[in-house]
């Protein structure tokens, strides 16, 4: 009995002593809470560095990819002092070139071989000034044979008129004798008939002269268009032949044959002529101001208006043309020369006098290239620090490669010399060279 207890108890004893076994390693599985908070801390860590580190290479990227500053050339605008008819508005800009309205290209009459060329390339002539002469040997035996046919013609009436006076004394005696039966009719109609044929002789004589002074005249006509003269005073521009060469008012005998001698241009007729765009021609009237800049001296403002707004339209260019003639000459204003041109905006009836200097005003002188149109408007690049910004200026005349600024920039700012420049926008960096 005291066995089996035993057994019993030692039993019980081991089964406690396994559950407490199985306690132990159960609680060796178990984690803790404090163990379980650091574990989770760290896995967000672990969150948070991969984020920033894919942050940091994203903003390393996107610095990479963007565009250096965009290396310009920086100018400043150039103040341009103005007086009288500039102070005003200017409603239209063009450009065209200096015409003459009176230009001549000079040739014989008829074809003949050139004897004589008297001008040059500059040399002013007047008119009726001899330029060229034309061989005329044969056309002055021609004019020598008609004077000699005069001479002729002239004493054979002379000749005739001594006849027809015989033949008046003669008919008078025989009315005489007649008279006093001392003569017979026949006698009579004989001296009346001798008389008439004399007069009608003499008649004929006197044409056959007309003819021949006719004649003369003629021949004398086609000598004299073997000497060229000056058609009107001017400049000689051209000469395009030489003293040997064949000329001819029309072209004959290939090219070995001249079809004109020199080019004469009448000074006092040059005048602008311009293309202006019919959106803008009602912008443009008879008798509008003007001033005007020649492409070779920007720096002479020329004084002009508006003579004629032609009526006519070209479909082709969709312009119309516009004649502007110069209020004063400058030797400097050559044929064919390019020019730019301002109309100005004419002053009001009330407390305007043309007369009156105008007081002197300032603008702004800037490259061309320097000023772009965007819609409707013009801009320049004007650079603040190391960025760039759009800024909108007015634009008054272009005087060879540079325009007038009327407003919009201040003595102080630069602008981007080149405005078609690449990767220029608002904001855009920049490095300015100058």
């Amino acid at each position: 009995m005291d066995t089996l207890t035993a057994n019993s108890l030692e039993g019980a004893l081991r089964v406690a002593d396994a559950d407490r076994q199985i306690d132990r390693q159960i609680d060796r599985l178990r984690i803790d809470d404090t163990q379980r908070a650091v574990r989770e801390d760290r896995g967000w860590g672990r969150w948070l560095v991969a984020v920033a580190v894919l942050a940091l290479i994203a903003a390393l990227a996107w610095w990479w990819m963007q565009p250096g500053p965009v290396a310009v050339d920086a100018v400043r605008p150039q103040p341009v002092e103005s007086a009288g008819g500039a102070a005003r508005a200017s409603v239209l800009d063009a450009s065209g070139y200096v015409v003459a309205r009176r230009q001549a290209t000079v040739a014989a009459e008829v074809t003949g071989k050139l004897v004589e060329v008297d001008v040059e390339e500059g040399m002013r002539v007047e008119a009726g000034q001899v330029l060229a002469r034309l061989d005329d040997a044969t056309e002055q035996a021609q004019l020598a044979l008609s004077r000699a046919r005069l001479r002729a013609s002239e004493a054979a009436l002379v000749e005739l008129e001594v006849l027809r006076d015989d033949a008046r004394r003669t008919l008078g005696r025989q009315q005489e004798l007649n008279d006093r039966n001392l003569a017979s009719q026949a006698d009579l109609d004989r001296a009346e008939t001798e008389l008439r044929s004399l007069q009608a002789r003499l008649a004929s004589g006197r044409e056959q002269v007309l003819v021949a002074r006719r004649e003369v005249a003629v021949q004398e006509q086609r000598v004299d268009e073997l000497t060229v003269r000056a058609p009107f005073s001017g400049i000689v521009i051209a000469r395009a032949a030489q003293a040997g060469e064949m000329v001819s008012p029309i072209s004959a005998g290939g090219g070995f044959t001249r079809t004109g001698i020199c080019t004469i241009v009448d000074m006092d007729s040059l005048e602008i002529e311009v293309d202006v765009n019919e959106s803008y021609i009602d912008r443009v009237r008879a008798g509008q101001p003007v001033t005007a800049r020649l492409d070779a001296y920007p720096d002479l403002e020329i004084p002009a208006e508006v003579t004629t707004v032609v009526p006519a339209a070209d479909r082709q260019k969709a312009t119309v043309r516009v004649r502007i003639g110069f209020l004063e000459r400058d030797p400097r204003i050559l044929p064919d020369m390019g020019i730019s041109v301002r109309f100005l905006q004419a002053g009001d009836a009330e407390g305007d006098d043309p007369t009156a200097p105008a007081a002197a005003v300032s603008s702004w002188s800037l490259p061309a290239t320097a000023v772009f149109d965007a819609g409707d408007r013009r801009y320049v690049w004007r650079i603040d620090g190391d960025a760039v910004e759009r800024r909108a200026v007015r634009i008054g005349a272009t005087a060879g490669d540079r325009v007038i600024v009327l407003g919009g920039l201040a003595a102080s700012d630069r602008v981007v010399a080149d405005a078609s420049a690449d990767g220029l926008a608002d904001g855009a960096r920049v490095d300015p060279r100058r």
